[in-house]
């Protein structure tokens, strides 16, 4: 079996120089810290959930004294938080089929089939990208109740159906696509439509992987729109009733980092299952050949 060569920007035989090892050292020093300075945030809430109310206002220690998930039980309870989980949900499903579909869509008409006046849509779309996205929230927020559309996850989903960063990178993997198997498809009596559902969009795998990721954890973070469209109790998702939790007077701050620990917990479990392939496909995408 032939051993995989390990190219970089050190190589094995430049270890040899002492200089380059200290450089080295150096580089993974560095790496540690910043490794460190990234996870300290997430362990000191988890380990300060643990502790009750007295005790996380007096020990100045991050290690409890006692490991118990009793607490996190109570404040589960007290959120009843079950309702929120599932909102969160359907609003992460809808808003990753519609952040595939569309911006696909787009990209493909884009990248691909390359209309007239295509170059002027593709200006707009990076155009867009220059613009905060809160200053398109009154607008939004206006044409949703024209539409009636209010208390409904729908506008949640159509908001991630139009992210002109997931349209250039759709745009980008599909120029990079052999031409060949489009034309094959064409050949066969496909519609465009057809050619982009059962070609296009089996052959993207990685870059909707890539989509995905990003529109589940913006879709699971986002806490302004869901707060303004959905009313009512039922349909709060998890950010907004970790809202609406912390603005009651009988929360204690050690409630409060438990509740914390809720939300970060999907996101987490997701990026360590997916990883891997976040990191090689966001490597991938913007190569072409």
């Amino acid at each position: 079996m032939k051993k995989a060569q390990h190219t970089g920007v050190i190589r094995g035989y430049d270890l040899h120089a002492a200089s380059v090892r200290v450089f080295y050292a150096v580089i993974v020093i560095l790496c540690c810290l910043m490794v460190v300075l990234a996870l300290f945030p997430l362990v000191w809430v988890s380990l300060a959930g643990f502790k009750d109310l007295r005790e996380f206002l007096s020990s100045t220690s991050i290690i409890p004294s006692a490991f118990s998930m009793d607490a996190y039980a109570t404040t589960w309870n007290q959120l009843g938080i079950t309702r929120n989980y599932l909102n969160s949900l359907i609003s992460v499903a809808g808003s990753v089929v519609c952040a595939l579909v569309f911006n696909g869509l787009l990209g493909y008409g884009l990248g691909i089939l390359k209309p007239k006046g295509h170059g002027v849509v593709k200006r707009m779309v990076l155009l867009s990208l220059l613009m905060p996205p809160t200053i398109s929230i009154v607008p939004l927020f206006m044409n949703i109740q024209k539409l009636h559309m209010g208390n409904s996850f729908l506008p949640l989903w159509l908001s991630f159906g139009a992210n002109a960063m997931y349209v250039i990178l759709f745009m980008q993997f599909f120029e990079s696509l052999p031409a060949s198997i489009i034309e094959a498809g064409r050949i066969d009596g496909c519609s465009q439509l057809q050619t982009f559902f059962r070609i296009v969009l089996p052959l993207s795998r990685p870059i909707c992987a890539v989509v995905s990721i990003f529109a589940v954890n913006a879709a699971w973070s986002d806490f302004l729109l869901p707060y303004l469209v959905l009313r009512g109790a039922d349909k709060q998702t998890v950010m907004v009733r970790l809202f609406v939790f912390s603005t009651e007077q009988t929360v204690n701050a050690d409630a409060m980092m438990r509740s914390v620990v809720f939300a970060m917990v999907p996101p987490i479990i997701l990026f360590f299952l997916f990883q891997k392939q976040l990191t090689e496909n966001a490597v991938s995408v913007g190569i072409k050949g």
